[in-house]
């Protein structure tokens, strides 16, 4: 049995919360589900959890780079939502998260091949909110962590989830033996501090501030969460550039470094121009741009979020769903993170 994961989360307050919203802020809400693996509810085995996902959804990429890095491909099953959500013609009703490989993306004129069914649950259902119905519970988000002996859901919380892969690992049947597996929250209570730091300020003004700046429609809120989203990237480059360490905390990978990947990897194709944050791109920050590249090298981060699925959810919900094709120079994205040294050391 593991000890219960408690507030890895790093969960945005609620306070007041209708009011914020009703103001302009983005305020966003907390994930009900919150078993653990390794519970005796839910043992730790292979081939029988299940994961939901959609992979343009920054919340959804921290669980399937857990799930690649940690060698679970073969032992967790994988269901892939379309990147856009339905729309007002919907019989079920607009914005909820649909299994719909056939649909064609904007993007492409094609289906996303990364698109499936639904096969978790065993029902086939055609929207997520309907395994949420199942159990009560009036929830539509991704990602879900589902149980396929009990026919529940375990946990929808991200955080918690890559915590609980990376600590069942072994008995959850990765691929990977001790020695070649990263160990995401080492054990050592001086580097867990460090995590948890950072953890807690990259959720804050990153993560969240994404968010934060592109979806709120108060100007001095958007304006905030800019300052602190470009004050943060100064202190992570900063960091870096102290001592030339390969990642956040030093020489190791660690779930620091996994929770701040989705954004930036998100932020010079979509987020510069969706999310507003056009103050400068990752390519103008030498060492980001470097741990960014030597981060998309490890194995099976490249397959994690697929990008023509980033753009076609973000800019696919805009008001005219039209998806930029850019940027193209220096270099298309994703190839671009493939040349580190697109990014020129001052």
């Amino acid at each position: 049995m593991t000890d219960k994961i408690v507030n890895t989360s790093v969960e945005e307050s609620q306070t007041d919360a209708a009011n914020r919203r009703a103001s302009g802020e983005f305020v966003r809400g907390l994930s009900g589900f919150r078993g653990y693996l390794g519970d005796k509810d839910f043992p730790a085995e292979s081939g029988r959890y299940h994961l939901i996902v959609a992979f343009n959804c920054p919340w959804c990429h921290r669980v399937t780079l857990a799930r690649n890095l940690l060698g679970l491909e073969g032992s967790i099953t994988l269901d892939v939502v379309f990147p856009n959500r339905t729309g007002n013609g919907d019989a079920a009703g607009p914005n909820l998260w649909e299994f719909n490989p056939a649909r064609i993306a904007t993007l492409t004129g094609d289906a996303l091949p990364e698109c499936t069914v639904e096969t978790g649950t065993g029902k086939g259902h055609r929207l997520v909110k309907q395994i949420y119905a199942a159990e009560g519970s009036n929830e539509g988000s991704v990602p879900i962590l589902y149980d396929k002996k009990q026919n529940r859901i375990v946990n929808n919380e991200s955080a918690e989830i890559l915590r609980m892969l990376n600590d069942q690992a072994a008995a959850l049947g990765s691929s990977l033996g001790d020695a070649d597996r990263p160990n995401l929250y080492p054990s050592d209570i001086s580097l867990r501090s460090k995590i948890d730091t950072l953890n807690g300020e990259i959720y804050t003004n990153i993560n969240n501030g994404a968010y934060k700046a592109g979806f709120s429609s108060d100007q001095a809120i958007y304006a905030a969460a800019f300052d602190n989203y470009f004050n943060m990237l100064d202190t992570l480059e900063a960091r870096l550039a102290s001592d030339d360490r390969p990642f956040l905390t030093g020489d190791a990978f660690t779930e620091a470094d996994l929770r701040l990947f989705p954004t930036l990897y998100r932020h010079d194709p979509v987020y510069y121009l969706r999310m507003k944050l056009n103050g400068a791109r990752i390519l103008d920050y030498p060492k980001l741009w470097r741990w960014l590249c030597r981060v998309y090298a490890l194995r099976g981060v490249a397959q994690s979020s697929p990008l023509d699925h980033c753009r076609q959810g973000y800019f696919g919900r805009s008001w005219n769903n039209v998806i930029p094709l850019g940027p193209t120079k220096p270099m298309s994205y994703p190839k671009a993170y493939k040349h580190p040294d697109l990014a020129k050391l001052r």
